[in-house]
C-alpha cells in the first residue's frame, strides 16, 4: 500500500502530456501544490516520454508520489521499465511506484494484445525481481531474461499499481497489484461489488486480505468556475466511455445511444486532445446529466459533493484523470482544472 488510510482519503492525478515536456513537469508542481498524494504521467505513444516527465517532476517536488498512469507491458521490454523506475526511485529518494495495465491505443504501432493477463504476470513478477537487487532470470512465454541484474540497488521497494476495466486483469490486480485501479469512470455501488469480488478471487489465490490493498475508482476531473464550460469539456470523454463500457455503463435509451455511435464515428483524435475534433452533433447528444455520470465537473464547490458522494461508496480514495477546461491549449486548461482541485480538496479536507 502506498498511503496511510487512516489518515483519510488518498487522492493522484493523472496528466496528459500533450504540452512542452517543460510544461508538463510544470503541472506536476501545481498538482503537488494542490494537495495531491500522488501523479501519474499518462504514456501516450509518440507524446512526450513519460519516464522522462517522471523525474524531471522527481527534481523539483518534495512529497509527491510520482509514477506512470499507466504504462503498459507491450512497448518496452520489462528491463527498460525497471531501469526507468528505479532511476526514478533514486532521484525521488523513494517516491516511485509503477502503474500498469494493458495499454491503449497501441494497434496503430504492431501491437495486438497477446494474452494481456500473462503477459501483464511475467512483466510484474520480472520487474520486482529486478528491482531488488538480484540476478533475475525469467523465461516466460512473453518475457525473457537471462542473469540480468540491475547496476545499482534501492534501497526501498517501489509499489505496484494495476488499472484496468477487465475481470481477468482485475482479478490479477488482486492477486499481485499494491494498488487496484477501477477503470470504469461510471461507477455505482453494483459495479464496484462486481470488481471487489473479481479482486477477492485473485487475493485468494495467495491468500491476501482485501484490507492490504489499495482500492481507487478512476475518474475524470474537470473543475471551472464556468461549471457549463467544465461539463461540456467532459462531453467526449462521457462519449467514449459510454462507447466500451456498453453493458456496464448507465442504462439509455437505444436510438440514443446508437446515435450516439454514429456521431462518435465521425469524431477523431484521442479524447483527451485538444486538437479533437468534436461533432456538434455529439456535443448536443450528450447532455449535462449523461456527462455527469462519467465524470466530476462543474465548480470546485459541486465537485466537491460529487466526491463525497463517490467516497460514500467505500472506496479508499479517488483517481483522478483531470481534464483539461476548453482553453487555448491543454496547459491552460489543465492548469485551471488542478487550481479548482485545490479548493475542491480543501473543501474535503473540511469536513
Amino acid at each position: 500500500m502506498l498511503h496511510d488510510l487512516t489518515s483519510g482519503p488518498v487522492f493522484e492525478a493523472e496528466i496528459t502530456p500533450g504540452m512542452s515536456p517543460l510544461d508538463a513537469v510544470d503541472l506536476g508542481v501545481q498538482v503537488e501544490a494542490a494537495g495531491f498524494h500522488r501523479i501519474g504521467v499518462s504514456c501516450v505513444a509518440l507524446w512526450p516520454d513519460t519516464y522522462q516527465i517522471q523525474t524531471l517532476i522527481a527534481d523539483r517536488t518534495e512529497t509527491i508520489q510520482i509514477g506512470s498512469m499507466v504504462t503498459n507491458p507491450y512497448t518496452r521490454h520489462v528491463a527498460v521499465h525497471a531501469s526507468a523506475v528505479a532511476t526514478l526511485q533514486e532521484v525521488s529518494e523513494g517516491r516511485a511506484f509503477l502503474g500498469i495495465g494493458v495499454g491503449a491505443g497501441l494497434e496503430e504501432l504492431g501491437f495486438s494484445y497477446n494474452k494481456p493477463v500473462q503477459t501483464l504476470r511475467e512483466t510484474i513478477t520480472a520487474f520486482r525481481q529486478l528491482l531488488s537487487g538480484e540476478s533475475t532470470t525469467v523465461q516466460g512465454e512473453y518475457v525473457s531474461i537471462q542473469n540480468s541484474r540491475l547496476l545499482r540497488e534501492l534501497n526501498k521497494p517501489v509499489p505496484v499499481a494495476i488499472g484496468t476495466r477487465s475481470p481477468g486483469v482485475m482479478r490479477l490486480a488482486g492477486e499481485l497489484a499494491d494498488v487496484a485501479l477501477i477503470g470504469a469512470r461510471h461507477l455505482t455501488h453494483e459495479l464496484l461489488e462486481e470488481y471487489r469480488d473479481w479482486l477477492a478471487l485473485g487475493a485468494s489465490r495467495t491468500g491476501r486480505n482485501l484490507r492490504n490493498l489499495e482500492i481507487l475508482p478512476r475518474v475524470t476531473l474537470c473543475i471551472s468556475s464556468d461549471a457549463d464550460l467544465a461539463i461540456h469539456s467532459v462531453k467526449r470523454y462521457a462519449a467514449h466511455y459510454l462507447s466500451i463500457l456498453g453493458e456496464q455503463g448507465p442504462k439509455i435509451d437505444s436510438s440514443l445511444r446508437d446515435a450516439i455511435e454514429t456521431a462518435l464515428a465521425q469524431a477523431t483524435g484521442w479524447y483527451f486532445d485538444t486538437d479533437r475534433y468534436d461533432p456538434p452533433e455529439l456535443m448536443r447528444l450528450i447532455d449535462n446529466e449523461l456527462a455527469q455520470q462519467f465524470a466530476i465537473a462543474g465548480t470546485p464547490e459541486q465537485c466537491a459533493e460529487q466526491l463525497k458522494t463517490l467516497l460514500a461508496l467505500g472506496v479508499d480514495g479517488a483517481s483522478f484523470n483531470l481534464a483539461a477546461v476548453a482553453r487555448g491549449s491543454m496547459f491552460e486548461g489543465l492548469s485551471e482544472t488542478i487550481e479548482g482541485a485545490k479548493k475542491m480538496l480543501d473543501l474535503i479536507a473540511e469536513t
